[in-house]
């Protein structure tokens, strides 16, 4: 897999075991769950022969170089992405970095990562520098609201779109730990970081509760301070998991800094595994956790006498440790799946980085707003976007037929257009072409090109010599071959004839959607009519136009003709005109069984929409022999017939049997659902365009 994620530590910053800091846990703790780790390397500083934390890590060694060491540092880097053509760049509290890679101009996104005060760092600590990063930069990343608002003091603005807080995370336990009675300092053993306020505060605490202990995990060249107590043990550094370890069975957790901390690390892990922590309330601890054991005074009594509080009252210092235990705020799971969606978005080829690949989609096609939604119970395009929906996929439906009727458009150019501009604005991983091809060559290169966007297309007529208007329909879907992706077709690909490659063109069924094939037919005692059939050639919109016939009337008249005993109920037929959604239910509801009869020459597989209109709503539907619907019902579930001589005799086997025909009526219904489900439909449309596994299995591929 093709490295196209760069992050760049600060050349200070150790990304080993042992003596991993702030900026080395953060990227290595979300490193390590990303769906994005394998395209990402690690840039930093290590003596020779260190391993350091991940094995994704490039070592950009310093050893011989004594001034200007950042300089040089990132223009190591720089080497190293002119020759690789990063996509993303993640740089880490190192701002002369960022300014030195801005001012080169990459063709990448740059990310920026602040873990210390702004204000404090080279080539930010002005309101002119800080401008400059703020208008220039892609995303800007706070470890806190107060180091995102020591960014933006002086500013002309107070908030900017590529400016959020990502806080430092953590892996939340399954189990509350065991506890012991040890209270813990971790960190700089310095006056910034409170380690003589807490030096002084512990050793009373010792006199006074014999079997308690306490530990300080750190240390501190330039500072000396000695405490003493048989009970009170400093440990020099340790590699971050020992130290959460010693959070595990720790009672309580110290963090009292005089120093305004950016975040403080040391008090959201401790609280996380289930301390009694106390902090002060410098800079962004107060971020940390939601803490209740704030140090209203900075000083060695305010802290001796709290930590006095919570030793004699057990049931609350129980208390407080359950609920900072209970109560993680930054997880390590949900945040990452923050940052790699905004990486994802940042790449050229669209990764689905999200666990159950939730996509965007733009869906193209008619939804009959115009009409009000009248054929809201026969449109395959609202039952596709439905079962998208449901299977957490994102979609826009754009109603093209409307939106050109609307605006009476007399060519697709302004269309196209505005397909360019709603994909611009959406970003979608997929634009879907429902029965329709509207976009101009000229517009799908340009899409592909600068989005990198998948297009596919559905289509549900005849493609098939001797089907109604197959030519036109065959010439529609062929435009544009080359460009689009896949083809999902109601009819059996093989049947084809067409330069279409056969690797692009996949079988569709016609899906149900719970919430239209809402009706239990079979659970009707008022049926009064054997045979259910309604026709409307093609005349979706209104009335039947005059002299207008197919091959389907002509085995109607057979059918009524040789029938000497059953009841039809037949629409679109003679002088009974066609109806439509709730008016066509109760026509429906009327019958026992129904007849599913497509123009054009029954073939494998091909049906119009009507079939999930009949068997999904749970009434017995018949269907010619050569659809091989076989394949996917049994005679329990649908009936098969050869003509209708055939289909006749079948009736008057079942001789009236209503308990029979709800049987299969019901057996029916629930084969349907079981594998024609919208949602089924839609995620192997998915599966075929993104190349991914699926929870579903499809009967019909």
């Amino acid at each position: 897999m093709k490295k196209n994620i760069a992050i760049l530590l600060p050349y200070k910053e150790k990304y080993t075991l042992k003596d991993a800091a702030a900026a080395s846990i953060w990227v290595k703790d979300y490193l390590k769950i990303s769906q994005l780790y394998k395209q990402t390397v690690v840039f930093g500083n290590l003596p020779e022969k260190i391993k350091p934390l991940t094995q994704n890590f490039v070592n950009l060694n310093l050893s011989n170089i004594r001034f200007k060491k950042n300089y040089f540092y990132t223009k190591k880097f720089y080497e190293n992405y002119s020759k690789y053509k990063f996509e993303v760049v993640e740089i880490h509290n190192r701002p002369e970095s960022l300014v030195f890679l801005l001012k080169k101009k990459l063709n990448c996104k740059l990310i920026f990562v602040y873990h210390n005060n702004p204000q404090d760092l080279r080539f930010s600590k002005t309101t002119k520098e800080r401008l400059f990063i703020a208008n220039n930069c892609d995303q800007i990343f706070f470890v806190s609201k107060w180091v995102m608002k020591k960014f933006f003091e002086g500013l002309p603005f107070d908030y900017k779109n590529n400016c959020e807080i990502l806080y430092p995370a953590i892996k939340v336990l399954k189990k509350f730990p065991k506890k012991e009675k040890i209270i813990i300092f971790t960190g700089k053993l310095n006056t910034s970081k409170g380690y003589d306020i807490f030096g002084k505060a512990i050793l009373k605490i010792l006199d006074k509760f014999k079997d308690w202990k306490a530990c300080a995990i750190g240390n501190e060249r330039r500072e000396t301070h000695n405490f003493k107590h048989i009970n009170f043990k400093v440990i020099d550094w340790l590699p971050h998991e020992k130290i959460l370890n010693f959070y595990k069975k720790s009672s309580i957790s110290v963090a009292c800094s005089r120093w305004q901390e950016p975040f403080g690390r040391t008090a959201m892990e401790s609280a996380a595994y289930g301390c009694a922590t106390i902090t002060s309330d410098r800079g962004g601890l107060g971020e940390t956790f939601n803490n209740n054991l704030i140090l209203d005074n900075l000083n060695t009594s305010t802290l001796e006498n709290l930590i006095t509080k919570i030793i004699k009252n057990n049931k609350l210092l129980k208390k407080i440790q359950r609920q900072n235990f209970n109560n993680v705020i930054h997880r390590i799971d949900f945040l990452t799946s923050k940052i790699d969606n905004l990486k994802g978005n940042f790449l050229t080829k669209k990764i689905n980085y999200i666990k159950n690949k939730n996509l965007k989609i733009l869906h193209i096609s008619t939804f009959d707003e115009k009409n009000d939604h009248r054929l809201f119970n026969i449109s395959i395009a609202n039952k596709l976007t439905k079962g998208f929906i449901r299977n957490g996929h994102d979609v826009v439906n754009f109603s093209y037929r409307d939106y050109r009727d609307k605006y009476l458009l007399k060519n697709n150019s302004a269309l196209n257009q505005k397909v360019f501009n709603i994909n611009a604005n959406y970003r979608p991983d997929l634009i879907l072409l429902g029965h329709n091809n509207i976009l101009s060559q000229n517009i799908i290169e340009k899409i592909k090109k600068e989005y990198k966007t998948k297009i596919a297309l559905w289509y549900e007529d005849h493609l098939v010599k001797d089907g109604p208007n197959y030519l036109n329909n065959l010439n529609l879907i062929e435009k544009n071959k080359d460009l689009i992706d896949q083809y999902f077709l109601t009819i059996f690909p093989d049947l084809i004839n067409t330069e279409i490659p056969k690797s692009k063109m996949h079988f569709m069924p016609i899906p149900a959607d719970k919430n239209i094939e809402n009706l239990e037919i079979y659970n009707s005692n008022n049926r009064y009519k054997d045979l259910f059939f309604a026709l409307s050639h093609g005349v979706n919109f209104g009335k039947l136009k005059s002299r207008n016939i197919d091959e389907r009337e002509t085995f109607l008249s057979e059918l009524i003709n040789k029938n000497k005993k059953f009841t039809f109920n037949l629409l679109g037929y003679a002088s009974e005109q066609p109806k439509w959604n709730y008016q066509y239910f109760n026509e429906l509801s009327k019958c026992k069984t129904a007849l599913n009869l497509s123009r054009g020459k029954p073939m494998k597989y091909h049906t119009s929409n009507r079939i999930a209109s009949l068997v999904a709503n749970g009434i017995m539907t018949f269907i010619d022999k050569k659809t091989k619907y076989q394949d996917f019902f049994s005679s329990d579930e649908m009936g098969f017939y050869e003509n209708a001589d055939d289909l006749l005799n079948q009736l008057e086997k079942l001789n009236g049997d209503i308990n029979k025909i709800n049987k299969i009526s019901k057996n029916g219904k629930k084969k349907y659902f079981s594998i024609f489900d919208n949602s089924i439909v839609a995620e192997y449309i998915i599966s075929k365009i993104f190349n991914t596994r699926s929870k579903f299995k499809y009967v019909w591929d």
